[in-house]
Formats: structure tokens, sequence, C-alpha cells
């Protein structure tokens, strides 16, 4: 049992015994039972409830973010001590590390004495024919999530996607903290994953109704119904530019559909961790996926492109709303991004860094489109990176990180050759098999929009 100081105010240590509910603050560590299990979790918020009870935003260690909830005192159990963290001590970092390094060799050089020289492996492209051994190093170089290879390895990679949410979270923004507890769209009940920029006075609603072809919202039913009764609108405020026997997509412009942008970009927040877009919407076009029946145009998802992107992205944020997930509908709206890059002549690729569950949806993409183009037009005849990029609108990049997942990409001969193996040639079979919605480019009615410089300047 961790020793305490007489008064209990100051810990000694970093656990405390014999705890009351109302002592607990953020930043502690308690049991909290979930699930029949005792688990360890950080108290994230405390909040006084009305009976004059505190309430506590909890997120479970080990587990993903979106797990994360409000719980009542009854449920933390107290007999066990509760850690409180210590004051973090100021660390040095590697970039001043760095600048004191640069500091001692201007000193060194101001002494006579000359720093040694440091070599620094090459980060170039690999080039074709060089026989050089770099050539491989610099292929393990290549991370389509927009950080250097060898940060971490695929089991760290693995474990960061399963416990955090998202790969760009501030452990010290307020926007940890849930605030919706329940939505209501349609003829669907959703539980928000993450915080979301709504009006303050609608978090203290139980539930809140989201109109599922405005997208308007409002904390009670009788008004949300007294809207529905009067508004016309049965599907997306914009052009529609794709329909086949499965699903329609619209184009909206984030300008001139400013508040309908707006409020798909705070639907949307509920589900991804990492975006931040919320009122500047102007610069983007939006591209929305739904399905139909009698009573309209049902959202099921969208991805928001920048009208001009210097990066070349083609896809700025992407998301398949929860009640539509595991239908295949992400891989529907990563090929009908990619189908417009083809139709601009351009290689596009989505905005770095993706949240967990797109960047598993683009490597599922890019693997199964790959190996279909592998094995249907391979074996006729050579094929070559750029080939697959002009067929595929694909980055290089993306195409020899897949590749290199894969396990197809041999060396030999002083330059980099694509071998079809036996497990590739089982995926694709395994592909072929299942019945996916596919986009035809033919039913794809749609020019890339030129915008002027007076239309590119953005402005409320």
């Amino acid at each position: 049992m961790s020793e305490v100081n007489s008064s209990r105010n100051t810990p000694v240590s970093d656990f405390m015994t014999n705890v009351q509910p109302d002592e607990l603050q953020n930043g502690w560590k308690v049991y909290v039972e979930k699930d029949g299990e005792k688990r360890r979790a950080e108290i994230l918020s405390v909040q006084k409830m009305k009976d004059g009870t505190n309430k506590f935003y909890v997120h479970y260690e080990e587990f993903n973010k979106r797990l994360d909830e409000w719980v009542r005192a009854d449920r933390i159990d107290l007999s066990r001590p509760v850690e409180i963290p210590r004051p973090e001590k100021k660390r040095v970092t590697e970039s001043s590390e760095k600048s004191k390094s640069k500091l001692s060799k201007v000193a060194n050089k101001g002494r006579g004495n000359k720093a040694p020289k440091k070599s620094t492996p090459s980060t170039a492209a690999t080039t074709p024919g060089s026989a050089d051994d770099k050539d491989m190093m610099d292929m393990d170089e290549i991370n389509p999530n927009g950080s250097a290879a060898g940060e971490f390895n695929r089991e760290e990679e693995i474990e960061k996607l399963r416990t955090s949410g998202s790969m760009t979270q501030n452990a010290h923004e307020v926007s940890r903290v849930r605030n919706l507890q329940k939505i209501v769209m349609g003829e669907h009940e959703i539980e928000p994953w993450y915080f979301s920029p709504y009006p303050i006075e609608l978090t203290e609603e139980e539930v809140i109704y989201i109109c599922e072809f405005t997208l308007s919202y409002f904390g009670s039913k009788k008004q949300f119904e007294r809207f529905r009764a009067k508004c016309t609108l049965r599907h997306p405020p914009g052009n529609e530019i794709y329909r086949d026997d499965k699903v329609s997509f619209f184009e909206i412009d984030g300008r001139r559909q400013r508040t309908w942008c707006r409020n798909l970009c705070l639907l949307s927040k509920l589900f991804l961790d990492h975006k931040t877009l919320y009122y500047d919407v102007d610069p983007f076009l939006f591209y929305c996926m739904t399905v139909r029946d009698d009573r309209g145009h049902h959202l099921v998802g969208y991805f928001s492109k920048e009208k001009e992107s210097a990066e070349g992205y083609n896809v700025a944020c992407i998301l398949t709303l929860p009640q539509y997930q595991r239908h295949g509908y992400g891989r529907v709206l990563i090929d009908f991004s990619y189908n417009l890059s083809l139709k601009e002549n351009k290689q596009g690729s989505p905005e770095k860094p993706l949240s967990d569950l797109g960047l598993l949806s683009y490597r599922a993409y890019w693997s199964a489109r790959i190996v279909e183009l592998l094995m249907e037009g391979g074996a006729k005849r050579e094929m070559t990176i750029d080939d697959i990029a002009t067929q595929t609108a694909m980055t290089t990049t993306d195409i020899l990180h897949t590749l290199q997942t894969l396990n197809v990409l041999k060396y030999y001969r002083g330059q980099h050759i694509i071998c079809i193996t036996e497990a590739v040639e089982a995926k694709y079979e395994r592909e072929k098999g299942k019945k996916r919605i596919r986009i035809d480019a033919e039913k794809l009615h749609w020019k890339p929009p030129v915008f002027t410089a007076a239309q590119l300047r953005f402005a409320w």
C-alpha cells in the first residue's frame, strides 16, 4: 500500500489510498468496471450532476479512444490505490540537441578545429538500372502515411492504430472529451466517437436529431419534426454527376453551399478524430455518395477535395458514416476519387496523415487494384510502374509501397522488377469471387472544374 502524507492532501508517492469520489481529478488513473472487468482508465474530465454527485469521462488504457465514456462513481473501484501523475520534467528534444551540436561546431570552427563530416543516406527515388545497394535502402524509406520509415515497425503501427483511434491526436486538447451522447439520423441511432464543435446548448441534450437531407441539427424531437414537415429537400444540394443501380454521387461547392458543407463537417467530426476543418469550406469541393429509395437520397459517405492542391492530393478528407460501414462503400468512395483523377489526367493520393480506418481502407484498395491489374494485364506484356500509375491514377510512391507490402518487388541485375507470386494469385482469386460495387466510368458525367483567380479567393 502506498504511503501518503498525514494531511492526505499531497501524496508522498505516485499513489493515494482511501480516496473519496469528490476528490478525483483530471489526469488521475483509476480502475473502472467495464463489461464485467476492472480496467485501468485515465480521468479526462469531471462534471457535477444535478443531484450534487460527479460523473467522470474516462479513457481506458490500451483500448481505442472510441470506447471513452462517462461513468458514475459507483463504477470506479476506489478500494485500489489511485495513481496520481507526477509533473513532467523538461526533456531535451532531438531538435535542441541538434541545435547544440551546430553551435558547438561553429564554436570549434572559430577555434580552428574542423568538425568531422557526417555522411547521411540518400533519400532520392530509386533509379532503374543502378546497381548501387542504396537503391534497395531507398525503397524502404517509402511510407504512404507521411512519416519516414523506421520510426516504428509494423507491429508498433498496428498497436498504435488499435489503441489510439487516430495517428494525429494531441493529448492536451480539450476535444479529448466527447460532447454528444447519441444522434438520430433517419432510421438510425448512432453513438458518436469523438468531439465535434456543435453549439454548447446541444451538449446538454441526451439525443440530437440530424436531418439526413439538410444535415441540420436539433436538440428537440418536436423541433425536428416541424422542420421536416416543411422541408422539401430530398438529396444533397449539388449536381448529380454519377448514378447507377446502387449509388449516386453529387458534387457540392463549399463556397456555394456553405451551410450544408459546414453541417457535413460537423457531422463527420463526430467520427474523425484528426479532422479540423469546419468553418472555412470555401476552398473545397465535396463529393457525396448516396443510396436511393422512395423517400429520397440518403447520405452514405463523402470525400472532400481541394479546388487547387499544390501537393497533388485528390482527397482531403474521406468518411463512410458508421451505419453504412462494412458494406464496401469505403472502397467505392476511394475508387470514385481515382476515377476523377483519371478524368483529370493526373496522379493523385490522399492527404496525409490518414485516420486509422482510412489508412486500412486505402491499403486494401491499393493492394486489390494493383493485383487485379497485374493479373489481368501484366501477364500479356511487360508492365512498368509508370504503366500502373497511368492506368490507376495512383502515385508511384503509393504503388511502390504496395508492391513492397505484397512482396512482389525484386531487385535483379541492377533494377527492380515485379514478380507475381502464388500468394498474389491466391489473393486475386479471393477478390475475384467477391461481389463488390464497381464504378462504371461511362456513367460518370463530369468535367474537371476550372476556377478563375477571383473564384479561388476565399472569404466569408
